[in-house]
This record gives C-alpha cells, sequence and structure tokens, in this order.
C-alpha cells in the first residue's frame, strides 16, 4: 500500500494527538505537516517524534525560538494564515481538520483547491460553511470523510443500503456531565461541573457542548451537509453508555448500527485509511459484561438546543454561522466565567431569531454573518457584567 501522507490541522489539541496516536501505529500513514494554534511546545515535541516536512503556528508571538527547537529539515510557518498556507505548500494526500471553530474553514477551502481528501472533525467548519464547502468539494472530487464519531458511524452504516432506500437516521448523545441535573441546578453548574463528562475525554469547547447538547445541534446540522438529509430525516436520543454512535433505519424497517467503545482513535483511523479498514490493537467489544444499553428521548432543556439545528437548517443561508458564531462565543463566555451555564443555550437562540435572513450565500457573507453574531453575544456579556 502506498504511504499516505497527513496533514494535522489542530495537532496539539484532543483530535489532534489522538491522530499522531493512530499515524504512530500504522506504518502506511505518515504525518507530513502538522499546525497548530498557540502550543508552542507541544508543536515542537510532535516535529521532534515525527519529523514533519514543515509545521504552522497561528500565534506569532508563541512561535519565538521555536524554528531552533524543530528538528532539521522541518519548515516553520507562522501567523493567521500558516494553516492555509501550510495545506498548499505541503500537498498532503489527507487533511484532518481538528482545529476548533470557525478557524478551520480557509484551510478547508485550501485541502479542496488542492485536491485532497478531508477527514472532518471539525463539525463547525460544515455548520458554518456546508452551503459552500460541500458544493466546492464534490466540483473538485473531493471526498469529504467524517471523523466525528457519530458520523463516522452513519458513513459506515450507509454503506448497507442506498441513499434513497434510508428512512431516517438516529444520533445518540452520552447526555453529558449535566444529563441527570434538572433545570434549575444546571443552571448554575460551574466551569468545573460542566467540564466533568462521563465517558468521552475531549476538548474543553466540545465538552461544554456535549454539556448543553448544543454539540448535537451542530452535529445535526453537520449530518445533513455531509449525507444530503433533510431535518426530517435526524433525530437524537441520550444513549449514555456511548457504545451505539449512530442508527441508520433503511425503507423496510431494518435498522443498522454501528457499536464501538468510546474512543475516538477508531473513527480516526477508519477516515485516514479509507476505503481500508486497518487491522488495530483494539480490545474486543464485551456486550455481556455491558449488560444492557439503554436510551431515553431528548426533552426539556436538552430538546431546545436541539431544535436549533432544526431552524437552522429551515432556514438556509447563514444560519448556520450564525449558530456557530454565537455557540462558540457565548461557550467562551462562560469558560471565562463571565455568564452561567444556563444563559448558552438562552443567548444562542435569541441572537439567531434576531438574525437576518441571507439567502446570497458565499465566504463573505458568512464572515459577516459570523462577526455580527459574536458581537451580538459581546454585548450582550457586557450588559451581564454590568448587572443589568
Amino acid at each position: 500500500m502506498k504511504t499516505k501522507r497527513i496533514a494535522i490541522l489542530g495537532s496539539t489539541g484532543s483530535i489532534g494527538r489522538q491522530t499522531l496516536d493512530v499515524i504512530a501505529e500504522l506504518p502506511e500513514l505518515r504525518a507530513c505537516a502538522l499546525a497548530a494554534g498557540a502550543n508552542a511546545e507541544l508543536l515542537a515535541e510532535q516535529a521532534r517524534r515525527f519529523r514533519p516536512e514543515m509545521v504552522a503556528l497561528s500565534d506569532g508571538q508563541a512561535a519565538a525560538g521555536l524554528a531552533e527547537r524543530l528538528p532539521e529539515g522541518t519548515a516553520l510557518l507562522t501567523g493567521p494564515d500558516a494553516m492555509t498556507e501550510l495545506v498548499r505548500r505541503a500537498k498532503p494526500d489527507v487533511v484532518l481538520t481538528g482545529v476548533v471553530g470557525a478557524a478551520g474553514l480557509a484551510p478547508t477551502m485550501a485541502a479542496i483547491e488542492c485536491g485532497a481528501e478531508l477527514a472532518v472533525a471539525n463539525k463547525e467548519t460544515l455548520v458554518m460553511a456546508g452551503a459552500v464547502v460541500m458544493p466546492a468539494a464534490r466540483k473538485a472530487g473531493v471526498p469529504v470523510l467524517p471523523v466525528d464519531s457519530e458520523h463516522s458511524a452513519i458513513f459506515q452504516c450507509l454503506s448497507s443500503g442506498r441513499r434513497d432506500e434510508v428512512r431516517r437516521v438516529v444520533i445518540t448523545s452520552s447526555g453529558g456531565a449535566l444529563r441527570d441535573w434538572d433545570d434549575d441546578r444546571s443552571a448554575a453548574a460551574t466551569v468545573d461541573d460542566a467540564l466533568r463528562h462521563p465517558t468521552w475525554s475531549m476538548g474543553r469547547k466540545i465538552t461544554i457542548d456535549s454539556a448543553t447538547l448544543m454539540n448535537k445541534a451542530l452535529e445535526i446540522v453537520e449530518a445533513h451537509w455531509l449525507f444530503d438529509l433533510p431535518a426530517g430525516q435526524i433525530e437524537v436520543l441520550i444513549h449514555p453508555e456511548s457504545i451505539v454512535h449512530s442508527l441508520v433505519e433503511f425503507r423496510d424497517g431494518s435498522v443498522i448500527a454501528q457499536l464501538a467503545r468510546p474512543n475516538m482513535t477508531m473513527p480516526i483511523a477508519y477516515a485516514l485509511c479509507y476505503p481500508e479498514r486497518p487491522a488495530r490493537p483494539v480490545e474486543p467489544l464485551d456486550l455481556a459484561a455491558l449488560g444492557k444499553l439503554t436510551f431515553r428521548r431528548v426533552s426539556g432543556r436538552f430538546a431546545r438546543a436541539v431544535d436549533l439545528a432544526y431552524e437552522v437548517i429551515r432556514r438556509g443561508g447563514a444560519a448556520g454561522a450564525v449558530l456557530n458564531a454565537a455557540n462558540e462565543a457565548a461557550v467562551e463566555a462562560f469558560l471565562g466565567r463571565r455568564i452561567p451555564f444556563g444563559k448558552i443555550v438562552a443567548m444562542v437562540e435569541e441572537i439567531l431569531a434576531l438574525a437576518e435572513p441571507i439567502t446570497e450565500v458565499s465566504l463573505e457573507s458568512l464572515a459577516a454573518a459570523d462577526a455580527w453574531a459574536r458581537q451580538q453575544v459581546a454585548q450582550r456579556v457586557e450588559r451581564i457584567a454590568a448587572g443589568f
């Protein structure tokens, strides 16, 4: 098998680190380029271990002295456009987008222009700009391979039938750290409370999204773009054990589910090696030891978050950009202890309702919608801080 050259955007984050673990165990994969935001120390350590052709650091100040810590033959790019430039220069076979938030959009478009396969772990890019990214990928003949465990599961289950035979897909949710808290108690949850995820080890932002269930809202919109599914064919169930990652029901009543232990290295390896399924040293899934798998419907405050996804799909245009930006900014404010947990979804809901419809979708109009939503959050955070 030909060695696949992999560029990892967000190599110092949770997904990026696990991707490097996968690359270390599979000789058919090589990390040719690594990009990070500000963690120069870890990036230098990764570069010394994997010896990529180039690395990129978005934070120019954090890059001071980094060049001297890199191995011979590894070039350094810095600045806000460094990730995009890295993709263009490295010309990898696969670009794994693991950066959090809207920062992944420009390098994703660069990957499409270069003809690289896209392994998408950054759901925000498709939520914000699926109307631009997916048509561009189809036109370029670029495969878009999901890395999120739920979307990887759907992708795998869909191989059991044709798309026109699909009745619905069901995305599962652990329910996050506060899944058994009532609405009043969860509204006052601290940052530490919300970051205490019971089954997954993830970055701070996505862990908060899991606690609000905004991650499922984002995943519904992502599934809409990835699999060309209308809102009415996408559902969510709470599944605390996190063993069934998604299900696909076909028109004959057959339901195909993908099961695995809650470990992101499996969907990462599947996306990087696709269409091959690599042999890996994974402990077998022991269903008898698990004893039971439980499911329940989404209700209460969780339904409030999930319903925003259906509203975004219904409205189209730049609604996804507004949802994503408002949520990113609200989560950042919560992590900075400037707003209470109970304000996150309420703030996003309010801003989405105020957004003017934008039917002319372009990168420029999406960027404008993104900036407007962040400004709206900032104004509300300031009012809360002032006691209004």
